[in-house]
């Protein structure tokens, strides 16, 4: 079974050494956040992009799994994100979107990625060619 500490690990060797293929990695994302990781009671996905707000110079495009992590009492210790990430010069088209998307607002997973799916905020980005993409995991 998959555990928060090998999530990074696995995403990666499914996706490979293209990480600048957005369909490519957004489908690989899909099917990993529908599987089961030990100790994950919620699954909190999230769809995000926009024109950074402090230096204006990238828009992000971003894939996040989070993970809310207990200790052996069962109280709250921190949370990590996993994500998949890319940049692009962020052109007058690109400027006009930002969205903040979070799977729990949704009846379920499906529903939530049919939802990002059907964004021009999602469409338009992922033809294009980011500058930088990465994916890897953080605590928040």
């Amino acid at each position: 079974m998959l555990t928060v500490s090998n999530t990074e690990t696995c995403l990666k060797n499914r996706i490979g050494e293209n990480t600048n293929d957005i369909k490519k990695v957004w489908e690989e994302f899909k099917a990993f956040s529908k599987e089961a990781v030990e100790g994950e009671d919620v699954k909190e996905i999230l769809f995000q992009c926009g024109v950074d707000d402090y230096t204006e110079k990238k828009f992000y495009f971003d894939f996040v799994r989070q993970f809310t992590i207990l200790d052996e009492e069962d109280e709250y210790s921190h949370m990590e994100q996993l994500l998949c990430s890319f940049e692009f010069k962020p052109t007058d088209e690109l400027c006009k979107f930002k969205v903040t998307e979070w799977s729990m607002y949704f009846e379920d997973i499906d529903e939530f990625f049919n939802h990002i799916e059907s964004l021009q905020e999602f469409k338009v980005p992922l033809n294009l060619k980011p500058i930088k993409s990465e994916v890897y995991q953080t605590k928040v």
